[in-house]
């Protein structure tokens, strides 16, 4: 999949190497936003899709407006026959003529403000050694939020390759349920990891608004409850079989990390990324924004060199029996010879056969997604409820003919 590239930035002529959110603030040059808009267009046209609703909206006007300009002469006729024809016409044409002129502004209102918007994150993301990008469809990263619905978008997108791969951005994505459809709006940071790890998500319980909660999809025989006050503020879960990994991975100084600076944030891991979701918008032109996700991220990334020593011991099983490190039965170290073999030493243990090596970086298949709750179950549970609530009252009734005639 084809990641768009930043458009030509101008600097903010801030100094380098520590958070500065000036140019968030800043006055703008009308000249400088113009320039930097005709460079986005050229560096990212205009899609077919966004052509195509655009020919729909005109369509739509060119059906609509007829019919309310033959209302409105028929209207004018039966109060004034000929005359009231004329001067209800003149009224729809002064209408139209403001309706139009009302709409071109505001268009042009709000181009104007996303313009300077993007010139300000712009600015901002070459201010503090990132790069901007405006937008990207489909974006192909592996959270689970970047797998549902359709018109998945990502927008406001800032980069940074210092001292890791970071990435915030606004993103969204349209779910339909035939009848009407929803746009959801959700605002992330996404941190490659140095190996893959398991998945592992992390509920904010602060933020599950209505008893919303990100993890509502998954198993709760997967949930893992961790020592002091963590559980408080997330709901851990981890692939079944894994929870001495995750206890590993989140040592009481990474969970004092998470309480500190991500309680408002929904955690997960995933393959090699670590993400950071928000129920907002996080790359806005609010500072105090800003400076809580760099601290986030900054107290984070201290920690993150520890888990890059993690490696899954159960990938050995998948290694070829034969093959140096493999498991040649249960309980057995790899490497070693189940019993004496012939021309063995008499020796209380058996030499290995290769050399041994450590578990490639990996993750085995158990451990790669969390298992998510079976849509059948509640299909089920509802089928029978409607079943219970329809027959009762024919049961009610066969029970009073049996028991009390």
């Amino acid at each position: 999949m084809t990641v768009p590239t930043p458009a030509p930035v101008p600097s903010a002529g801030a100094p380098a190497g520590s958070f500065d959110a000036r140019a968030l603030l800043d006055p703008v040059n009308s000249a400088e936003v113009d320039a930097f808009a005709r460079a986005q267009r050229t560096a990212h046209p205009t899609s077919a899709a966004r052509i195509i609703a655009w020919v729909g909206v005109g369509f739509a006007l060119l059906c609509v407006v007829p019919i309310f300009g033959i209302m409105i002469l028929g209207l004018g006729y039966a109060v004034g026959q000929e005359a009231g024809v004329a001067v209800a016409a003149l009224i729809g044409l002064v209408l139209l003529a403001g309706i139009v002129v009302g709409v071109v502004m505001l268009v042009r209102r709000s181009i104007r403000l996303r313009n300077i918007t993007r010139f300000r994150l712009a600015r901002f993301a070459r201010a503090n050694a990132m790069s901007y990008l405006d937008r990207i469809d489909e974006p192909p990263l592996p959270g689970m939020i970047f797998s549902s619905g359709s018109s998945r978008m990502s927008t406001d997108v800032l980069r940074g390759v210092e001292p890791r791969f970071v990435e915030f951005g606004n993103y969204q994505y349209t779910t339909s349920n035939g009848k009407q459809s929803t746009t959801h709006r959700w605002g992330y940071v996404a941190v490659k990891l140095d190996v893959p790890l398991p998945n592992i998500v992390l509920d904010a319980l602060g933020n599950n608004t209505l008893g919303s909660t990100l993890a509502g999809a998954f198993r709760s025989d997967q949930r893992l409850s961790l020592e002091g006050d963590f559980d408080r503020y997330f709901s851990l879960y981890c692939p079944t079989g894994y929870e001495v990994d995750a206890l590993y991975l989140f040592t009481p100084d990474v969970m004092a990390r998470f309480i500190d600076h991500a309680a408002q944030l929904d955690v997960e891991i995933v393959d090699d990324w670590l993400f950071l979701y928000a129920r907002r918008d996080v790359s806005t032109l609010d500072p105090a924004t800003w400076g809580w996700l760099f601290g986030a991220v900054g107290a984070l990334l201290t920690k993150l060199d520890q888990w890059a020593r993690w490696r899954d011991d159960r990938l050995r099983l998948t290694q070829h029996p034969g093959s140096p490190g493999a498991l040649q039965g249960p309980g057995q170290i790899p490497g070693q010879h189940p019993g004496p073999y012939p021309g063995a030493p008499a020796l209380p243990f058996a030499a290995p056969a290769g050399l041994l090596t450590p578990p490639p970086p990996g993750v085995a298949l158990p451990g790669q997604r969390l298992r998510r709750r079976s849509p059948w179950l509640i299909v089920g549970i509802i089928v029978g409820v409607m079943f219970v609530v329809t027959m009762a009252p024919f049961a009610l009734g066969i029970l009073s003919v049996l028991f009390l005639r």
